[in-house]
């Protein structure tokens, strides 16, 4: 009856001597997960343990012994012939009979050991579930930034915006994160809620393409709605695509290619830059004029490096195209890595809509215009004419000083039309100080009242 009731309270019962050795085991019958264990009996337990948990019974039976009152259970694993972990049991120990021998009452921990593995499986699925999902999310985000297409995502139920690209928010107008979570129809002029949810439910439903005109709230642009409803987790959704249309045509979409190939194969030399005018990518032209063999040797140097007054030429192209937002027909002359400076005329652009600032520039070679081309007529005719008048009636030295004056005159004026009277890059083109230049210029009366 004794061992019965043992059985009903453990898993594993083991009496044994204060040495450790194994008098005799009992096991619960309604158990069908442990073997029968009888061999153990006449053994030590440490020979039924696996290496690592020896130490931890000599321990507990230590403390046991000498009546430590913080002894605890102590968990042991029992080898077997199997490369697995054995028998994992949670044993507490207690005092029986007069002779000294102790009972141990083990509870198998297989279930619980086994529920921890599904646990950590769980968790591992789980994770990996994330894992993908982040991968979808992703793969989601760079097609919808990377697509021509202007694309909304509207919820039916609410009308509000799930998701919008930056294409469709730069044409609504607005900030992307301020478009997500409002409603869709507030973007357009004189469409109410529920009226524009159901003539897009309607258009998508709709056999064949339909579209919807609308005239957007805040960019105040005309476009076209191409819905196309589905269901997504239960809800039903409309994908949008806006096309911008112009007296009721709509703006062909193919503009992005037909930039890119004539950048790639226009016979003028196109180069853009960042705020400094660091060159960030160039075409074949470009090339050709500074024989470069590759964009990677130019790439991240400075425009100003290609340039024959260098600094000069392209601070004056960088202010008056900022100032301004673009300049047209330049003219200065390249030199390339190799070869004679070849004359150039040059239309500078700011890209300010960018998030990050630059600059475009379009540079024409203008060497062989420049062969056929008939000189005009120099500036300071009149000057020129008095100098020649001199001949005859003055000496020598006096007509060189006249003749220095008019060209003198004629480099200050080319400077500052080439500057647009940036007196600040006219100086540094002549290679004079400001209070130089500002001398030369009330000389010649070529200052303004107000300066």
């Amino acid at each position: 009856m004794l061992g019965d009731i043992i059985a009903a309270l453990a898993d594993i019962a083991l009496v044994i001597s204060d040495t450790g050795q194994i008098k005799s085991v009992i096991t619960n019958p309604t158990h069908a997960a442990i073997e029968d264990l009888g061999h153990w009996e006449g053994r030590e337990v440490a020979d039924t343990l696996t290496t690592e948990s020896i130490p931890k019974f000599e321990r507990a039976l230590k403390s046991f012994v000498e009546g430590d009152p913080a002894a605890r259970p102590v968990q042991l694993n029992h080898a077997n012939d199997r490369k697995d972990l054995g028998l994992p049991v949670n044993y507490t120990l207690h005092h029986v009979g007069p002779d000294g021998s102790l009972l141990m009452l083990g509870r198998d921990l297989r279930p619980i050991s086994d529920m921890q593995q599904q646990l950590v499986k769980a968790q591992i699925a789980l994770e990996q579930d994330y894992e993908q999902q982040r991968e979808y999310d992703t793969r989601f985000r760079v097609l919808m930034e990377s697509s021509r297409d202007a694309v909304v995502f509207v919820a039916v139920g609410t009308g509000r915006i799930i998701d919008v690209n930056s294409i469709a928010a730069r044409l609504l107008g607005r900030e992307r994160d301020d478009l997500i979570g409002s409603a869709f129809a507030q973007e357009f002029d004189g469409r109410r809620k529920g009226e524009l949810m159901d003539a897009l439910s309607s258009s998508a439903l709709a056999e064949g393409p339909a579209t919807l005109a609308v005239q957007t709230r805040h960019s105040r642009k005309s476009i076209r709605v191409h819905p196309t409803m589905f269901r997504a987790t239960g809800e039903r959704v409309i994908l949008c695509r806006l096309d911008l249309t112009d007296g009721g045509a709509t703006v062909s979409n193919d503009l992005p290619e037909r930039l890119s190939g004539l950048f790639d194969q226009g016979a003028d030399a196109i180069a853009f830059t960042d705020g400094d005018g660091n060159l960030a990518s160039v075409n074949e032209a470009f090339l050709e004029l500074t024989n470069a063999a590759h964009a990677l040797n130019v790439k991240g140097r400075s425009l100003g490096d290609y340039l024959h007054r260098g600094n000069v030429d392209l601070r004056v192209l960088l202010e008056n195209a900022a100032r301004v937002g673009h300049i047209r027909l330049y003219s200065t002359k390249m030199a390339g890595e190799f070869g004679e400076p070849r004359t150039v005329e040059i239309s500078a652009t700011y890209l300010s809509d960018l998030e990050h600032p630059g600059y475009a520039f379009i540079l024409r070679d203008a060497s062989r215009a420049d062969a056929v081309r008939v000189s005009p007529a120099p500036v300071g005719e009149e000057n020129v004419k008095s100098v020649m008048e001199l001949v005859g009636s003055a000496t020598l030295k006096v007509i060189v000083a006249e003749t220095t004056d008019v060209v003198e005159r004629m480099c200050i004026e080319t400077a500052l039309e080439l500057t647009s009277n940036n007196r600040v890059a006219a100086a540094e083109m002549l290679g004079l100080s400001r209070q130089s230049l500002y001398v030369k210029l009330r000389k010649y009366h070529l200052l303004n009242k107000n300066d």
